[in-house]
């Protein structure tokens, strides 16, 4: 008999493709979703699309972080091997708009979470979404599990007290519990509001001549970029070592916004100085300038290494987005890639 796993998120990029790899390891996966008036998801669907998956070990259930009791009756139901928290309110810009709402579903939630399964009383493995944007204003360069903290946002605030959390759930009830402390990490499945997403989605709506342009914020930010797709399994490996711990998963290079303006209009032929405006509207209150991950730790210890860099990323992304738009005009079903 497989492992048995809730994943929290399952209908974002990072959760669909974390079901996927779960899935074939022949594991019963428990996703929680929220109620909706839209069952359209189409991160999932592209995974249910898959007829090589046994779909039938996967299942979904109404639930949400903001309520403690559903999320105790659904671990005492599921008796999981393995929780993966990777709901949140997720988009940092966001968060200054919904700031309280933010610290309930990304703070509050992660610690109604462990407190579930310290109520239902069993030991399941538990790994945390933490995020780069706990470093903020960082302190060193690079980040390691060591640098210190500096959140320069309400979800950066609210990811470092669902950090803690997790810490001291380990440290205090003897939880295999961890911490993937996971760089930016992109895909076609990315949400349409975040940057690189945005920009391989406009650069492809205005080749085919579908947009005309693209305003953003300040270009000359710096990140840390890499694939979800093989983040998802340094998150799986955490929960595979003989104890929990926190890792920093990362590429260890940095580019900019502008970087990526340059890779992803220039594989479509297009010059994105002829189509970008800067829209004050897009900085954010405090700005992270620069983030960069050193990965050594997720590489001694969990074997685990990025494959694809940010060129390729880009690049990657864009022909899924002209794939995806092409498939809109032509009727096809729509599937994130």
């Amino acid at each position: 008999m497989g492992k048995k796993a809730i994943i929290t998120g399952i209908t974002g990029q990072d959760g669909s493709y974390l079901a996927e790899l779960l899935l074939e390891k022949g594991y019963e996966v428990h996703g929680i979703v929220r109620r909706q008036s839209s069952t359209v998801r189409p991160r999932l669907d592209a995974v249910m699309s898959r007829t090589d998956l046994p779909l039938d070990r996967l299942h979904l259930h109404y639930g949400d972080l903001a309520d403690g009791g559903g999320l105790v009756r659904l671990v005492a139901k599921v008796q999981p091997d393995e929780v993966y928290n990777l709901a949140a309110q997720s988009h940092v810009r966001v968060s200054f708009d919904a700031a309280e709402y933010t610290m309930d579903v990304t703070a509050t939630g992660c610690l109604r979470l462990l407190e579930a399964i310290r109520d239902v009383g069993i030991k399941p493995r538990f790994y945390q979404a933490s995020s780069s944007e706990m470093y903020g204003l960082v302190r060193e360069i690079p980040q390691s599990e060591t640098t210190p903290f500096y959140p320069r946002s309400p979800y950066a605030c609210a990811k470092v007290c669902a950090y803690w959390a997790t810490v001291n759930y380990r440290e205090s009830y003897s939880l295999h519990a961890s911490n993937g402390i996971l760089f930016n990490h992109e895909s076609p499945r990315r949400g349409e509001t975040f940057v690189t997403r945005k920009i391989t989605l406009a650069a492809a709506r205005i080749k085919l001549g579908q947009q005309k342009r693209l305003a953003l914020g300040n270009l000359e930010s710096k990140r840390d970029w890499g694939y979800a797709k093989e983040y998802v399994e340094a998150m799986w490996l955490m929960l595979q070592q003989a104890e929990g711990d926190d890792y920093v998963v990362a590429t260890g290079e940095t580019h900019s916004i502008q970087e990526c303006l340059d890779v992803a209009f220039g594989a479509l032929g297009l010059n994105w100085h002829d189509y970008v405006d800067i829209d004050p509207r897009y900085y954010r209150p405090a700005e992270v300038d620069l983030l960069i991950g050193d990965p050594t730790k997720a590489k001694k210890k969990l074997g685990w290494v990025p494959k694809t860099l940010f060129k390729d990323l880009i690049e990657l992304m864009v022909e899924a987005d002209v794939r995806l738009l092409k498939d809109q005009l032509s009727g096809k079903p729509i599937l994130s890639y």
